[in-house]
């Protein structure tokens, strides 16, 4: 059942700051009429089960760089790969990473549309030379194929990093454009299952640019001011499956 939440929607006619998060800024990429429909009406897209096996993985990678963070070690897999980098350690980096689960992540306030950017990352890996911060995402999957980035959809993947590369610059930090997905792919050919997933693990490196993020902030803004719900985006499978049951009836 979708339900209407009242509770933190944009209005124009308040002077607090709104805030925008990472993946509500790839909802209005998509369909800017979905995600005005989630943030001004608040009628948001019927609700997804969580990933557990997913989060189960990212949690233990988590951890695994913590112990290193805590010593300014490398990873075996920052060696592998030639990346002469350490998990960065800073005081901010629990909020950051949202470990009290409040969804607060990474925030900057952009002034000119009074707009508060935030995003949850998984991990910040700081040059040991040009002591750049290179932005780190855990992907899990499962999958036979070649890993790499040109997938349709993991085109959001990269949108997700120039995002959280575009917040932490505007935090002051000297962000490199080079960020790294970090997969770990379990595998699916063992005789036997006997209770447990082997997974391998592989890094592939990113240059984001991150030029489209704040006009894409501005045309948000520019959204939610507007008395007049957006045309659906071209690809949206929501509305697009509500005009086709309308049609019908």
């Amino acid at each position: 059942m979708v339900q209407k939440r009242k509770n933190h929607l944009y209005n124009s006619n308040l002077d607090t700051s709104f805030t925008i998060s990472r993946s509500k800024i790839n909802l209005f990429l998509e369909c800017p009429r979905c995600f005005y429909l989630d943030r001004k009406l608040g009628v948001a897209r019927p609700g997804m089960p969580g990933w557990s096996l997913n989060s189960a993985v990212d949690r233990l990678l988590k951890n695994e760089f913590d112990l290193l963070r805590k010593n300014g070690e490398s990873h075996q897999l920052m060696d592998q790969y030639k990346i002469d980098a350490v998990p960065f350690n800073h005081p901010d980096f629990s909020v950051w990473r949202d470990d009290s689960c409040r969804r607060v992540g990474a925030t900057v306030l952009h002034k000119k549309t009074n707009l508060n950017i935030n995003g949850i990352i998984d991990d910040i890996w700081i040059n040991r030379k040009t002591k750049e911060l290179h932005i780190v995402d855990y992907k899990a999957t499962s999958t036979s194929q070649i890993i790499s980035l040109e997938d349709e959809y993991k085109q959001g993947y990269k949108k997700q990093m120039e995002i959280y590369q575009w917040i932490f610059r505007q935090m002051g930090f000297n962000v490199s454009k080079t960020g790294y997905f970090l997969f770990a792919n379990a595998g699916k050919n063992r005789p036997e299952f006997d209770g447990r997933l082997e997974f391998k693990t592989s890094i592939l490196s990113y240059d984001g640019d991150d030029s489209w993020v704040e006009p894409a902030i501005f045309n948000i803004k520019k959204c939610l001011d507007s008395n007049k719900i957006p045309e659906a985006g071209e690809k949206c499978e929501y509305c697009s499956y509500i005009e086709l049951v309308n049609h019908e009836k």
